[in-house]
């Protein structure tokens, strides 16, 4: 058992199209949050750093209440577009280090690949598809 993981992350994530690069804003609850990078993404000469369902991002509140905006803080990518059409939005949960949510409520269905990578995520969402 390695001492350096994914925080919370509990599984193995499958290879999923990366729909949202760096710089992108996706909604939260009552916020929106920008990607400033992705955790665990090395990169590459001339590709753009992108996250997916299930991945942990640092990220920054732009629109929201003024105690959480203008600071730097993991959130998990709960919902994307790109692959399928699941649903219409992208979407994020602000998170703590170790993979706990630090609001109560998730607005919307998450992906089956969040709820399997991050279980405290999933027990808060109303819906998974």
């Amino acid at each position: 058992m390695s001492k350096r993981g994914r925080g919370g992350a509990a599984g193995n994530k499958f290879r999923m199209s990366l729909g949202l690069p760096v710089a992108a804003t996706v909604n939260c609850a009552d916020n929106n949050l920008y990607i400033i990078s992705v955790k665990g993404i090395k990169g590459r000469l001339n590709r753009f750093p992108s996250a997916c369902v299930g991945d942990m991002m640092m990220a920054t509140v732009k629109k929201g209440k003024p105690d959480l905006r203008k600071k730097v803080m993991p959130a998990v990518i709960v919902r994307q577009r790109k692959p399928w059409r699941r649903k219409d939005d992208n979407a994020g949960v602000i998170v703590n280090p170790k993979g706990e949510m630090k609001g109560y409520a998730i607005t919307g269905p998450i992906g089956k690949e969040c709820a399997d990578l991050w279980p405290r995520i999933a027990s808060a969402a109303n819906a998974i598809v």
